[in-house]
């Protein structure tokens, strides 16, 4: 028998069943303290304290479980930990494999939070870390590995100027020097496998896509061998790492819907990327989908599709003021941070990213949009009126 496509998994996984009897989603396990018959059973589960058994309400439960099978299946791996935000994701692996001593190669294009985490405790703690130009090949990733390093990071595409990454060159000068290779893996949920691609961990804002509805915050990290799950599952029951039941069921409810999500918003996402190309207020898109974009051909080789995060730059004529007008005067987008979610939404690039080692500079006031669930025609009648007001003219009909 042929496996299911993805669509016919994410409505079954993490579910008794078609035929069992009861309600169709799963209930919510909330606790604390696990009972155990006799000293001897407690003894016994104490042993298999990172498998699925229940010793303590931080080893998670049922409604947990269910959500690390549908992570893992998702992922391409064998064993995944929800914990309770992104940036737990981010920390944990990195607080697993690096202690005193070691040394951190990183995109210069990371996640903000994750920059601030390797130059404020992983420096208090003496563990170096070198920023890099996330478009550097094989070679260059290879020169720059010192004998101390630990972990080479990725992220593709970077959070905010989209940068590509050729992750099976890193991963195999990473390998090469004995180091392991984790991956923010947020932007390419689904579509990259990070485990055919040479990654040892893939890391997942959950709070994005997978929960959809902008109510909840998760993260996952997934893995595909046993030392590895032993590492990173000891390092978040070390620091005690946690997720709310309730907020893992939540997680589980997004999945349900997540793929039909995820297909409308890449299209509608590529079709304003696309439009926005062509309206003269912009220099450049910066979305990998589009034939235009540096990394393209890396994207098309390794991914299947696209989020429907992406960068704008508008040219060099406008000053920030005028960016920043631009992005108060949209009616439909949301101006918040995360994405993911089922509503649009804008935020400046332009005055929010630290580069170390690769230049700032984009060329112009850059806003980062998420595409959300509104028909594309709408939005782009509203980018349409903001872009016109730039140049102080009243918006022209939107067909």
């Amino acid at each position: 028998m042929t496996e299911d496509r993805f669509e016919t998994r994410m409505s079954h996984a993490g579910r008794a069943g078609t035929r069992a009897y009861g309600f169709v989603n799963p209930g919510v396990h909330r606790g604390s303290t696990v009972l155990f018959p006799n000293v001897a059973a407690r003894r016994e589960a104490a042993k298999h304290r990172f498998d699925q058994v229940m010793t303590y309400g931080t080893q998670g439960g049922p409604t947990h479980y269910m959500l690390e099978d549908v992570v893992a299946e998702i992922e391409g791996g064998t064993r995944a930990l929800i914990v309770g935000t992104g940036l737990a994701a981010v920390a944990v692996p990195l607080l697993a494999y690096l202690k005193a001593g070691d040394h951190c190669l990183m995109p210069d294009s990371v996640y903000g939070p994750a920059r601030n985490l390797a130059e404020g405790l992983m420096k208090g703690w003496h563990i170096g870390t070198t920023f890099y130009d996330p478009t550097l090949d094989e070679a260059g990733i290879a020169a720059l590995i010192q004998p101390n390093t630990k972990v080479v990071y990725t992220e593709a595409p970077g959070s905010h100027t989209f940068e590509m990454q050729d992750i099976p060159a890193i991963a195999r000068a990473a390998h090469a020097a004995g180091a392991k290779v984790l991956m923010d893996n947020t932007w390419g949920l689904h579509h990259f496998q990070p485990f055919k691609h040479g990654v040892d961990v893939s890391i997942q804002a959950l709070t994005k896509y997978l929960v959809g509805h902008s109510d909840a915050l998760l993260g996952s990290v997934t893995v595909n061998n046993d030392d590895d799950w032993q590492a990173v599952r000891g390092a978040a029951n070390a620091m005690g790492h946690f997720a709310s039941p309730d907020d893992v069921w939540l997680g589980l409810r997004g999945v349900r819907t997540m793929p039909v999500r995820m297909k409308r918003q890449e299209q509608s996402g590529i079709e304003v990327a696309t439009w926005l190309e062509s309206q003269p207020q912009v220099a450049r898109v910066l979305h990998p989908a589009l034939p235009s974009h540096p990394g393209h051909a890396i994207w098309k080789r390794d991914f299947t599709g696209a989020a429907s995060l992406f960068g704008v730059v508008l040219k060099p004529d406008y000053t920030d003021e005028q960016g920043v007008a631009f992005i108060d005067s949209l009616r439909l987008f949301g101006i918040g941070a995360s994405w993911g979610g089922f509503e649009s939404l804008a935020i400046p690039t332009t005055g929010f990213v630290t580069r170390t080692a690769t230049p700032t500079e984009l060329g112009g006031f850059t806003v980062r949009l998420h595409i959300g669930l509104e028909d594309p025609a709408d939005l782009m009648a509203d980018l349409a009126q903001g872009l016109a007001g730039l140049n102080g003219e009243a918006p022209a009909a939107f067909d």
